[in-house]
């Protein structure tokens, strides 16, 4: 019996991840280099140690870069697109949903507290969650399954109790590995990458009810579905 809901942030709340890639990829090109998803890929859902694209564009141009403008730049892009964003289709819809049902609902965020509680604030949601785990309350983020087994031990619930909501291949292979059925909700970036892993696939929120993707689970197991 399903106890409790596990959403990630960037990319599946909130379509930070398209900004953030789209500030980069400007600042590969106006310096004649190529940033290339294949790389990306790597620091969805994960830590930015896990690609670092400053060493890359460096290491394409092959010549020093001004690192702190660079960053300057790029956070200053990153925001500018990011405000044009708003939460994504049905996630308050499942929020309000689990509420009214009795869910608890954890979220488990590769980035820092203050990103997701700050964004979380400004979309008026922080009141659906029951508990919060971020970068800094674990060793290892995803692809990791330390951020969902933290927010088991928090909700008190065990992986069968619960569904983690994610958009990457990273956030995916973390709820697995932590036992874990995972729904993946992918968003246009995401979204042309592999997501095999998934339990099932989603184009939003938006196209199943809460209820309706609870009732689904109950009846069977999802195994790898697909409904893009």
């Amino acid at each position: 019996m399903i106890k409790g809901l596990i959403f990630d942030f960037d990319g599946l709340i909130l379509d930070t991840e398209g900004p953030e890639f789209q500030s980069w990829e400007e600042i590969f090109t106006q310096n004649g280099a190529y940033l290339s998803l294949e790389k990306w890929i790597h620091a969805i859902g994960s830590s930015k140690e896990a690609y670092n694209p400053i060493l890359d564009l460096q290491g394409q141009t092959n010549r020093p870069v001004d690192v702190d403008r660079i960053h300057e730049i790029q956070a200053k892009r990153a925001l500018e697109l990011l405000a044009t964003k708003t939460v994504l289709p049905g996630v308050e819809d499942y929020l309000k949903a689990a509420h009214s049902i009795g869910l608890m609902v954890g979220l488990a965020s590769s980035s820092s507290r203050d990103w997701v509680l700050s964004n979380l604030s400004k979309l008026g949601l922080v009141q659906y969650f029951d508990c919060f785990r971020t970068s800094e309350d674990v060793l290892h983020v995803k692809p990791d399954p330390e951020l969902f087994l933290s927010a088991l031990s928090c909700l008190r619930l065990t992986p069968d109790e619960v569904v983690v909501f994610e958009d990457s291949p990273n956030g995916i292979h973390a709820a697995k590995a932590a036992g874990i059925v995972a729904i993946a909700v992918p968003n246009p970036l995401t979204g042309q990458f592999n997501l095999d892993e998934a339990d099932l696939v989603l184009h939003s929120l938006a196209d199943m009810t809460l209820q309706e993707l609870l009732d689904r689970l109950s009846q069977t197991k999802p195994e790898n579905q697909n409904e893009r």
